[in-house]
């Protein structure tokens, strides 16, 4: 295992993670609606972000799987990741171009900064057996995600100050540290993916991949019909299988709907929070709790999971989800928004973990490569419904509260879902497959 080359891995996700927070979560939904979108009113900006992030998981759910077929077909992964990460630091970088009213632009940007982030994210986590034997892999794997925890809390942390301290950098106001923010994340992802996108290595596969070194060198490969056809291909036939493990099935139907849930809140509850009149100061503030409360109780819920059971854990999680859109619904100070922002602290990290740690007992050994890839297309396409949802709830009856209590039923079917999932029954199906396939 070359450690130069882990270590570049594992500080990308610092890199990117600088997006996930400043980008999606905190600075840019607060932008949109108080700048891009001045012109509209605070329910129309909140639905028109919504509407923004499901346009841009679509796009990224339709890309998946031929991303994932270039990705296993062939040795192009880091070419890949560079050219994604560009276009993801490129489109960051033009949210310091927006000014007020140019909504369009601003979803524009955010659509394409979306695919960028994500179509990168496919290339580096397929990167990682390349780079890290059998073994091992769960332990870089979790050190990545530690790393890009903290330097996503970090950076947003700078972002702060810059927003709200502007005179500390030279600048005359609010909004000069705002654009200055989407700079300094641009900057960060770029700076900090160098380390990968220059001296990372990656184990080429052999037969069709080596015999692509041609076309690799044109970048035409996403414009190939034969790895679109590949790519779906795979889903048809993952969808086949899967059908012989009901309990995984519907382990994957309860993620789809709560999923949608946990991430519709991690988008959304920025521009919620300030359509109801919560100050740009408390809402970062709050969401950078979020970021530090997160990491310590990741691990916490993880161990008790191990102790009391993942399905237990998970459903006290996902209760603890459908309390918070209850009192989001009438949510009215900022102190409000700070005990809901380190509620979702708390059960953020390890609703996502168990679901994961669930899902790996519930498949076939020897399969869990195809299982975890169709889990995670699939729960692209489901991401497009939460965002829309609350956006069209929010312009139906003109308020966004009723956008954020909408999400109570993806949660609410999400854990009816898993309550049926027998657990045992799972694991003895998982079991067989392997021992019949010995």
């Amino acid at each position: 295992m070359n450690r130069k080359a882990v270590r570049a891995w594992i500080t990308y996700d610092w890199a990117n993670s600088g997006y996930a927070t400043t980008i999606l979560a905190a600075v840019l939904p607060i932008f949109y609606s108080s700048v891009a979108a001045s012109t509209l009113d605070a329910t129309t900006a909140s639905s028109y972000l919504g509407y923004t992030h499901a346009i841009g998981m679509l796009c990224v759910a339709l890309l998946s799987p031929v991303l994932g077929a270039v990705a296993d077909l062939t040795g192009s992964k880091l070419s890949f990741l560079r050219i994604f990460t560009g276009i993801g630091i490129v489109a960051t970088l033009g949210f310091s171009l927006v000014g007020e009213g140019d909504w369009l632009l601003a979803s524009t940007l955010l659509v394409l900064s979306t695919i960028g982030f994500a179509g990168g994210n496919t290339f580096y986590d397929a990167m990682l057996p390349d780079l890290v034997p059998s073994g091992k892999r769960e332990t870089v794997s979790a050190k990545g995600y530690a790393y890009g925890y903290v330097g996503g809390g970090i950076l947003l942390a700078v972002n702060m100050l810059m927003i709200q301290k502007p005179q500390w950098f030279g600048l005359g106001n609010t909004l000069e540290g705002t654009r200055l923010a989407f700079v300094s994340v641009a900057v960060w992802w770029l700076v900090f993916s160098l380390p990968l996108l220059l001296q990372g290595r990656q184990r080429h596969r052999s037969g069709e991949g080596e015999r692509q070194d041609q076309e690799r060198q044109t970048g035409s490969l996403l414009f190939q019909t034969a790895y679109w056809k590949a790519g779906f291909r795979r889903i048809q036939d993952t969808m086949r299988q899967i059908r012989r493990f009901p309990q995984l099935l519907k382990l994957l139907l309860s993620f789809w709907f709560f999923n949608d849930g946990i991430n519709t809140i991690i988008l959304m509850a920025a521009i919620y929070g300030t359509g109801i009149g919560i100050g740009t100061t408390d809402l970062i503030a709050a969401l950078l709790i979020t970021q530090f409360i997160g990491f310590p109780c990741t691990l916490l819920l993880g161990k008790w999971a191990e102790r009391w059971g993942s399905r237990r854990m998970l459903m006290f999680s996902l209760g603890i989800y459908m309390l918070i859109v209850i009192l989001g619904f009438f949510m009215t100070q900022a102190v409000h928004f700070y005990v809901l922002a380190a509620m979702v602290g708390l059960v953020q990290g390890s609703s996502q973990s168990i679901s994961r740690s669930l899902f790996s007992d519930l498949m076939p050994a020897s399969r869990t490569g195809e299982f975890f890839g169709f889990v995670n297309i699939t729960g692209k396409f489901s991401s497009i419904f939460g965002p829309f949802i609350f956006g069209l709830v929010g312009q139906l009856t003109g308020s966004s509260r009723w956008g954020i209590l909408s999400l109570f039923a993806f949660f609410a079917i999400g854990m009816l879902m898993l309550w049926t999932v027998d657990i045992a029954k799972g694991k003895a199906d998982a079991l067989q497959a392997n021992l019949d396939k010995g």
